[in-house]
Protein backbone atom coordinates (compact mmCIF):
# COMPACT_ATOMS: atom_id res chain seq x y z
CA UNK A 1 0.00 0.00 0.00
CA UNK A 2 1.35 3.27 -0.90
CA UNK A 3 2.21 6.14 1.75
CA UNK A 4 0.12 8.77 2.21
CA UNK A 5 3.13 11.37 0.80
CA UNK A 6 3.40 8.95 -2.05
CA UNK A 7 -0.60 8.89 -2.65
CA UNK A 8 -0.32 13.11 -1.97
CA UNK A 9 2.11 13.07 -4.56
CA UNK A 10 0.48 11.35 -7.13
CA UNK A 11 -3.04 13.22 -6.62
CA UNK A 12 -0.77 16.44 -7.32
CA UNK A 13 0.75 15.22 -10.69
CA UNK A 14 -2.99 14.56 -12.25
CA UNK A 15 -4.53 17.58 -10.52
CA UNK A 16 -2.13 20.22 -9.02
CA UNK A 17 -3.37 21.79 -5.90
CA UNK A 18 -1.67 25.20 -5.94
CA UNK A 19 -4.17 27.36 -3.35
CA UNK A 20 -5.91 25.63 -0.06
CA UNK A 21 -9.16 27.96 1.39
CA UNK A 22 -9.01 26.65 4.69
CA UNK A 23 -12.17 27.58 6.52
CA UNK A 24 -11.52 29.21 10.11
CA UNK A 25 -13.97 29.89 12.98
CA UNK A 26 -11.47 30.52 15.70
CA UNK A 27 -12.74 26.61 16.89
CA UNK A 28 -10.16 24.45 17.86
CA UNK A 29 -11.28 22.14 15.13
CA UNK A 30 -10.88 24.71 12.98
CA UNK A 31 -7.15 24.72 14.32
CA UNK A 32 -7.03 21.33 13.08
CA UNK A 33 -7.91 21.69 9.96
CA UNK A 34 -5.63 24.41 9.53
CA UNK A 35 -2.66 22.58 10.42
CA UNK A 36 -3.68 19.81 8.17
CA UNK A 37 -4.01 21.98 5.47
CA UNK A 38 -0.25 23.63 5.85
CA UNK A 39 0.90 19.67 6.31
CA UNK A 40 -0.29 19.33 2.98
CA UNK A 41 0.81 22.43 1.87
CA UNK A 42 4.03 22.19 2.57
CA UNK A 43 4.10 18.89 0.93
CA UNK A 44 3.00 20.51 -2.30
CA UNK A 45 4.44 23.64 -2.81
CA UNK A 46 0.92 25.50 -2.14
CA UNK A 47 -0.29 28.28 -0.51
CA UNK A 48 -3.11 28.67 1.95
CA UNK A 49 -5.29 31.21 2.44
CA UNK A 50 -7.16 31.45 5.84
CA UNK A 51 -11.10 32.33 5.07
CA UNK A 52 -13.09 33.71 7.64
CA UNK A 53 -16.16 34.85 7.56
CA UNK A 54 -18.54 36.48 10.54
CA UNK A 55 -21.76 37.71 10.41
CA UNK A 56 -23.39 41.11 12.27
CA UNK A 57 -26.50 40.40 14.52
CA UNK A 58 -28.99 42.56 13.98
CA UNK A 59 -32.02 42.86 16.07
CA UNK A 60 -34.97 44.38 15.88
CA UNK A 61 -36.93 46.42 18.03
CA UNK A 62 -40.45 48.74 17.41
CA UNK A 63 -37.75 51.70 16.92
CA UNK A 64 -36.22 49.67 14.01
CA UNK A 65 -33.08 48.34 13.83
CA UNK A 66 -30.59 48.10 16.92
CA UNK A 67 -26.77 48.23 15.94
CA UNK A 68 -24.79 51.31 15.13
CA UNK A 69 -21.93 51.49 12.37
CA UNK A 70 -19.40 51.91 15.49
CA UNK A 71 -20.60 48.18 16.35
CA UNK A 72 -20.52 46.53 13.15
CA UNK A 73 -17.40 48.20 12.76
CA UNK A 74 -15.86 47.21 16.06
CA UNK A 75 -17.04 43.30 14.86
CA UNK A 76 -15.04 43.55 11.88
CA UNK A 77 -12.25 44.56 13.42
CA UNK A 78 -12.00 42.17 16.16
CA UNK A 79 -12.59 39.35 13.68
CA UNK A 80 -9.84 41.12 11.47
CA UNK A 81 -7.48 40.79 15.12
CA UNK A 82 -8.34 37.49 15.40
CA UNK A 83 -7.40 35.98 11.79
CA UNK A 84 -4.32 38.21 11.83
CA UNK A 85 -3.37 36.22 15.04
CA UNK A 86 -3.75 32.67 14.03
CA UNK A 87 -2.09 33.65 10.88
CA UNK A 88 1.09 34.88 13.38
CA UNK A 89 0.93 31.99 15.11
CA UNK A 90 0.89 29.36 12.15
CA UNK A 91 3.58 30.38 9.89
CA UNK A 92 5.50 27.89 8.37
CA UNK A 93 8.85 28.71 6.30
CA UNK A 94 8.01 27.87 2.48
CA UNK A 95 4.30 28.36 2.69
CA UNK A 96 3.11 31.35 1.49
CA UNK A 97 0.08 32.47 4.18
CA UNK A 98 -2.38 34.77 3.64
CA UNK A 99 -6.05 35.49 5.35
CA UNK A 100 -9.30 36.96 3.49
CA UNK A 101 -12.13 38.23 5.97
CA UNK A 102 -15.47 38.19 4.42
CA UNK A 103 -19.19 39.52 5.60
CA UNK A 104 -22.17 37.14 5.40
CA UNK A 105 -23.44 33.52 5.53
CA UNK A 106 -20.09 30.93 6.16
CA UNK A 107 -21.01 28.71 3.53
CA UNK A 108 -21.53 31.02 1.38
CA UNK A 109 -18.59 33.12 1.94
CA UNK A 110 -16.28 30.39 2.08
CA UNK A 111 -17.16 29.03 -1.36
CA UNK A 112 -17.59 32.51 -2.94
CA UNK A 113 -13.60 33.32 -1.83
CA UNK A 114 -12.67 29.79 -3.02
CA UNK A 115 -14.15 30.92 -6.22
CA UNK A 116 -12.30 34.31 -6.73
CA UNK A 117 -9.52 33.35 -5.45
CA UNK A 118 -9.32 30.71 -7.65
CA UNK A 119 -8.64 27.65 -4.54
CA UNK A 120 -8.21 24.67 -5.86
CA UNK A 121 -9.06 22.44 -2.45
CA UNK A 122 -11.27 23.88 0.42
CA UNK A 123 -10.23 22.22 3.90
CA UNK A 124 -12.51 22.65 6.28
CA UNK A 125 -13.16 21.26 9.79
CA UNK A 126 -16.17 19.14 11.08
CA UNK A 127 -17.45 18.21 14.20
CA UNK A 128 -19.40 15.36 12.93
CA UNK A 129 -22.97 16.26 15.15
CA UNK A 130 -25.77 14.07 14.26
CA UNK A 131 -29.66 14.02 14.73
CA UNK A 132 -30.89 16.78 16.00
CA UNK A 133 -27.56 18.75 16.77
CA UNK A 134 -26.74 18.65 13.19
CA UNK A 135 -30.60 19.63 12.48
CA UNK A 136 -30.89 22.67 15.27
CA UNK A 137 -26.99 24.11 14.31
CA UNK A 138 -26.77 23.01 10.66
CA UNK A 139 -23.83 21.77 8.93
CA UNK A 140 -21.78 24.60 7.46
CA UNK A 141 -19.16 21.88 6.56
CA UNK A 142 -22.05 20.28 4.34
CA UNK A 143 -23.10 23.53 2.84
CA UNK A 144 -20.10 24.26 1.81
CA UNK A 145 -19.19 20.27 0.09
CA UNK A 146 -22.50 20.71 -1.38
CA UNK A 147 -22.08 23.77 -3.36
CA UNK A 148 -18.64 24.09 -3.39
CA UNK A 149 -16.27 25.32 -6.82
CA UNK A 150 -14.04 22.86 -6.23
CA UNK A 151 -12.80 19.86 -4.16
CA UNK A 152 -13.52 19.59 -0.30
CA UNK A 153 -11.87 17.92 2.41
CA UNK A 154 -13.05 17.98 5.55
CA UNK A 155 -11.09 17.35 8.61
CA UNK A 156 -12.30 15.32 11.51
CA UNK A 157 -11.34 15.88 14.96
CA UNK A 158 -8.54 13.80 16.14
CA UNK A 159 -9.55 10.62 17.68
CA UNK A 160 -8.94 11.94 21.36
CA UNK A 161 -11.46 14.59 21.18
CA UNK A 162 -14.37 11.92 19.90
Amino acid sequence: MPSHATTVREMSSKTPIQHIAVAHDFSDMAEHALVYALDLAEKLGARVTIVHAYEVPMYSYPEGPALTVEMAAQIEQAAQTALENVSERCKRPGVDLRTALRHGHAWSEINAAAKELPADLIVIGTHGRRGIARALLGSVAEKVVRTAPCPVLTVHAPESKH
